[in-house]
């Protein structure tokens, strides 16, 4: 593959969006663009005791969370929202792409839920396969919906999620085979189409936060590198503000080694702050290349108030 340049992850983070209300209160998952439409697409986990059209009783959170049971909010980049879709079934909604066409904006995501005991005794629905869809305001999908494609792995994947390329068209796979997470990259066009050739397929670093038990919380895909977050919120795995525990951290796809890791302290004053998802946004998309690696943090409204806020920080010096 041919190397591109990468992002400098000791590049001062800049702030894209601040504390914005998105549907329902519950965290940020992750999020993507469709750049050419200026639209910002975010995820969560459904609120208990929404009950949706066509159900026949209401659900706890803990249940929407074991079914893996999604609210995807389309923004505008002012953080005013412009639609909601209800994806139930779908998963835990780590990552998130968008595929930006002529005919609409249509979502990359995981879907066919498994339901995952934590070693907390918690349960989560994770994604099995792969979905893509276009955004329909008001609609509610199931994995088995018509307006849906599903896309399979080989036997034995599971947890997969999945991540978008924008400028270079390629699609990010992360995926847990034999126990162990990968990454694995594939044009795609030619993954649309039913090829399974990958471009490049790296394994997840054994040490995302140096000096803590690592919490992955997103991924992203530029030119010939990988960008992985992890990170918790503070008061956890020994986060304190201001600095936090959540690092970045740079893959060469082409050797699969880790190239640079930083601590970014981006949003170190939101009360809360839980690092959720990354994306790449192209602000002008007449020029693909002034590009921006995008890292999302969720927060609490306040001290007393636990309502979900979403901020979005992006560093954008290529070298």
């Amino acid at each position: 593959m041919t190397t591109t340049k990468r992002f400098d992850l000791n590049d001062g983070s800049d702030v894209l969006l601040r504390e914005v209300g998105l549907t329902g209160t519950r965290i940020l998952q992750s999020f993507a663009f469709d750049n050419t439409r200026g639209h910002l697409f975010t995820v969560q986990l459904i609120d208990g005791g929404l009950r949706l059209p066509g159900e026949t009783r209401t659900y706890t959170g803990a249940e929407r969370d074991a079914n893996g049971d999604l609210c995807l909010t389309r923004l505008d980049l002012a953080g005013r929202i412009l639609g909601v879709m209800y994806l139930r079934g779908f998963g835990h909604g780590v990552q998130i792409g968008v595929e930006s066409t002529n005919s609409g904006s249509f979502l990359w995501t995981e879907t066919k839920a498994i339901q995952v005991t934590n070693a907390d005794g918690t349960v989560d629905g994770w994604g099995s396969r792969l979905a893509r869809f276009k955004f329909a305001n008001g609609t509610i999908l199931t994995p088995d919906s018509p307006a849906l494609t599903q896309y399979s792995l080989e036997s034995g994947v599971d947890r997969t999620t999945v991540a978008l390329d924008p400028v270079h068209s390629r699609l990010t796979v992360r995926c847990r085979v034999s126990g162990a997470f990968r990454y694995r990259l594939y044009d795609l066009a030619a993954f649309k189409s039913g090829g399974r050739t990958t471009l490049a397929d790296v394994a997840q670093p054994a040490d995302l936060q140096p000096g803590y038990t690592d919490v992955f919380q997103g991924f992203a895909t530029f030119g010939s590198y990988l960008y992985l977050l992890a990170g918790s919120q503070y008061g956890a795995n020994g986060s304190v503000s201001p600095d936090g525990n959540t690092f970045i951290t740079t893959v060469d796809w082409n050797t699969g080694t880790v190239v640079q890791q930083e601590l970014t302290r981006a949003g170190y004053s939101l009360p809360y702050r839980e690092p959720e998802g990354m994306a790449i946004q192209v602000p002008d998309p007449a020029n693909p290349q002034a590009a921006r690696l995008c890292s999302g943090f969720g927060s609490v409204t306040s001290a007393t108030d636990s309502r979900k806020k979403a901020s979005i920080y992006y560093k954008d010096l290529l070298v």
